[in-house]
């Protein structure tokens, strides 16, 4: 399974009607967590579950609900999480 499906099938825990993930890792060849097998990825969420949960909190979900990939098969993680709400006001 690539890595790009683990953490699609691991974010489908929060129900996001929205889901846009990239692989920056090309970019950043040569870098520490490239040598080591980590990937760096841009993450663009929209769910219901984030309403009333500031930035960290969103954050957290996101980290929980790819545990322990976040310890070898994703280096770096840039995250953009949303309500539906505001997706759509930007």
């Amino acid at each position: 399974m690539s890595r790009m499906t683990a953490i699609r099938e691991r974010l489908a825990d929060l129900e996001p009607i929205e889901l846009q993930l990239l692989d920056d890792s090309a970019a950043h060849a040569g870098h520490a967590g490239a040598r080591s097998g980590g990937g760096h990825f841009r993450l663009r969420i929209v769910s219901a579950a984030f309403a009333g949960k500031h930035t960290v909190a969103r954050h957290r979900m996101v980290y929980s609900a790819l545990q322990n990939l976040m310890t070898g098969d994703i280096h770096a993680l840039t995250i953009t999480a949303l309500t539906p709400e505001e997706s759509n006001s930007l």
